[in-house]
């Protein structure tokens, strides 16, 4: 199975079928695809990401789920008599964007087809299986808007009888990748609300009037830092994991450019992450409640141009993050909001500028051009070079896609 942005080399689906004709009970084989083509810091971040952090996500995962993985939608082999026997879709109850079509498919299909008994398994290390990324914050704002209302559908699903735990996990996990910032959202209005301290707490536990009210406990400001620092650690773990990873598995780190480029490239990578996911916080919440509202994403397919929207589409579309930083920023300037939500503000103020920067594409000839580059653009598989010559747009620079295309032309020629 292949998307419209896959590239598989030949070696790699030969082994995935060499690998489903060994296991007779194997229903389907899922690779982990490798992003290409970043031309933006934005999807520079998601290429980096996934190429550093993500073998160790994936090996955790395929160890993890063993027989009972899950399925992405493409970059996969699939046991055809398996998946006509026992994949059929139901069609959900209600209107709306919950009920009716199921949306995101995958997930559903894995599901089913392991509730029949056959195992869909996890291959991290298959190597040459790829796919592109949107190359604006827009785009995967409206990528994601589609994938937040077919994941809520699965929520009606996690009752349904024979189903793997695991693989009612996964849909829940992909449930909760857009709920959780509603969680994160409800969180930070109540700590807007509590001020910087008890004279400016607009939310009050026990009055005069009603001194029996429960008191919660005083959280001074260690227990603050303590609690801050753990917060930070838990996201920054997964991150230290993966590039200590790269490190054992490339000590020189050619793929990357070398160690200063390659720690130039994490620190950015990190720092970038932080600033937009206030604004991708948001945005998730904003795709919950147009779910819930009933207003249906629809399934139209991915703008892969690349080009930067102009500035009155970024007002429009980031205008609920902007009123809010300002909002925030309001309560900073007259005390009355936590000074620890100051990055929180910042970012959410500058959504339009932060949206636009990160959208732009990277000058060949700047420094940034090296910032959170992978091997595929320093070492790019024979696969990559191929599609390059045939003009599709997988990423490389500009000069090894010239070599392509005339040491491609050179052997039609011969």
């Amino acid at each position: 199975m292949l998307d419209a942005d896959s590239l598989m080399s030949a070696r790699s689906i030969q082994h995935l079928a060499n690998a489903m004709a060994k296991n007779c009970d194997a229903g389907l084989i899922q690779t982990v695809p490798r992003l290409l083509g970043a031309g933006s810091f934005f999807s520079r971040i998601q290429q980096f990401s996934n190429n550093v952090y993500g073998s160790v996500l994936a090996r955790g995962l395929e160890r993890w789920s063993a027989t009972e993985g899950n399925y992405w939608g493409h970059n996969a082999i699939i046991r055809t008599r398996a998946f006509a026997g026992c994949a059929g879709l139901p069609v959900l109850r209600g209107k709306g964007p919950l009920g009716g079509t199921i949306k995101s498919h995958d997930f559903v299909e894995a599901a089913l087809m392991r509730r029949a008994g056959w195992a869909i398994e996890l291959q991290p290390d298959v190597e040459e299986s790829y796919e592109e990324i949107p190359q604006t914050l827009i785009d995967y704002v409206l990528r994601d808007r589609r994938w937040c209302q077919g994941n809520l559908q699965h929520l009606k699903l996690l009752s349904t009888p024979g189903l793997a735990w695991t693989s009612r996990f996964h849909m829940l996990q992909g449930a909760m990748a857009y709920v959780s910032s509603v969680i994160w959202f409800a969180l930070l209005i109540v700590w807007t609300l509590m001020g910087r301290n008890e004279q400016d707490n607009v939310l009050r536990y026990f009055t005069d009037a009603n001194p029996l009210f429960p008191q919660w406990p005083h959280v001074d400001a260690v227990s603050r830092s303590v609690i801050l620092f753990m917060v930070v650690a838990l996201l920054l773990t997964p991150k230290i994991l993966g590039l200590l990873s790269e490190i054992r598995r490339d000590p020189l780190l050619s793929s990357y450019a070398g160690p200063a480029i390659f720690g130039a490239s994490a620190v950015s990578e990190i720092f970038l992450s932080f600033l937009m996911a206030p604004i991708l916080m948001v945005q998730h919440v904003m795709a919950v409640g147009r779910t819930l509202l009933g207003f249906d994403a629809g399934w139209a397919p991915q703008n892969r141009s690349g080009e930067a929207y102009d500035l009155k589409t970024l007002m429009r579309f980031h205008w609920l993050e902007t009123t809010i930083g300002i909002l925030l920023c309001v309560g900073l300037a007259l005390g009355i909001v936590s000074l620890w939500l100051v990055p929180v503000a910042i970012s959410l103020a500058a959504a339009v500028p932060i949206s636009h920067l990160v959208s732009v594409g990277i000058s060949r000839s700047s420094f940034a051009s090296f910032l959170m580059t992978t091997r595929e653009d320093w070492r790019p598989a024979r696969i990559i070079t191929l599609a390059s010559s045939y003009g599709l747009p997988v990423g490389l620079k500009p000069a090894r896609a010239r070599r392509a295309r005339a040491a491609n032309r050179a052997s039609r020629t011969a």
